[in-house]
């Protein structure tokens, strides 16, 4: 798994040693639930070497990367074939850096990764609630009797979170079964963003995890994903919503998953992920 020693190799802006970074970010290289592309594995090399493209400076937030103190802990380095074994990893890297008093941006890596890290932050925070922006439901008990899956992984986040903990944005895809059980389980904006910055303001005082998949992105914005689904938002309208969670009192962790890069080798895909990493990153500043 990771190390917590200084990387020659970093997002820019992210040089700090762990000691002194209040804000950790690191990388997920795992994609072995993938149900249709694979190649999220792949996704914060890229993120990593493209982010020299940025500056560091968001005119968006008013905030600046030189200003504030993120380690970039790398990529963790994972078993091949053993999922369960995975996400244990994950969990124990990521409770580490809970207990350290820091906050964390995980990239992916598919979204499956994110199961382990939620959880993690719940131990911390039981009154930890979930703001999940995507294309999809992820609510699917199992995908071909499977429970670990990308398809389920908002699931077994309900599992130990329960009702009134998980609000989901963007979703334009599922099992009907998926969208009728949400309707008594979490709560789910179809199609677009519009309920988020109310959510929001009801939600900023306590504490707040954000998911959020980058397919919930049209495909004709952002083609670089495993499971693209048309009918999208823009780019814009993610950075407004982006802005919108500034309101949170309590941000206490984020995740950015389901870049693949191979799928759009025009960059534009990888050049979207890295300026949402460093809006993330700065959203997490207190």
């Amino acid at each position: 798994m990771g190390n917590k020693a200084l990387n020659i190799s970093t997002f820019i802006g992210c040089e700090k040693s762990y000691e002194e970074a209040d804000i950790v970010l690191f990388g997920i290289p795992f994609d072995g639930t993938t149900s249709f592309r694979p190649g999220t594995r792949f996704a914060m090399q890229a993120i990593r070497t493209d982010s020299f493209g940025l500056e560091t400076y968001s005119p968006y937030l008013d905030k600046d990367l030189e200003d504030v103190s993120v380690f970039d802990g790398g990529d963790l380095e994972l078993p091949f074939g053993n999922t369960k074994k995975i996400l244990d990893e994950i969990h124990a890297y990521t409770q580490g850096v809970l207990r350290d008093g820091k906050k964390f941006v995980m990239v992916g890596g598919e979204h499956l990764v994110s199961l382990p890290t939620i959880k993690a932050a719940y131990e911390k925070y039981p009154n930890l609630h979930v703001i999940h922006i995507d294309a999809h439901t992820d609510l699917r008990d199992d995908y071909l009797g499977e429970k670990l899956s990308h398809a389920s992984v908002i699931r077994r986040c309900h599992d130990f979170l329960g009702d009134g903990r998980i609000f989901q944005f963007g979703i334009r895809s599922g099992m009907k079964e998926e969208f009728e059980w949400a309707k008594e389980h979490t709560y789910l904006e179809r199609f677009s963003l519009e309920t988020l910055k109310e959510k929001v303001l009801a939600l900023k005082d306590v504490p707040v995890y954000v998911t959020m998949d980058l397919d919930v992105l049209d495909p004709g914005v952002f083609p670089g994903t495993g499971t693209p689904e048309p009918g999208g938002i823009t780019y814009r309208e993610l950075l407004e919503a982006i802005g919108s969670l500034q309101s949170l009192n309590q941000i206490v962790a984020a995740d950015i998953v389901e870049l693949s890069p191979p799928y759009d080798p025009s960059g534009a895909s990888t050049a979207m992920a890295c300026k949402t990493v460093r809006e993330m990153l700065l959203t997490l500043v207190d």
